[in-house]
């Protein structure tokens, strides 16, 4: 998953439904570790401006 950091609000929502523990917020700033990402989509899903895409 990748990050449109322009449209990102760094609400953390996206966080907080990956099972994986893939994302974290860390000083206002998304940040995907691939290594953990099993890629079921579910952070795009609730991100409510539509930051987050494959």
């Amino acid at each position: 998953m990748n990050v449109d950091y322009n449209k990102c609000g760094y609400c953390g929502a996206c966080v907080g439904v990956c099972k994986s523990m893939a994302i974290e917020l860390i000083e206002n700033k998304i940040i995907i570790y691939d290594e953990k990402c099993n890629n079921c989509k579910l952070c795009a899903v609730v991100c409510p401006l539509n930051a987050l895409e494959e």
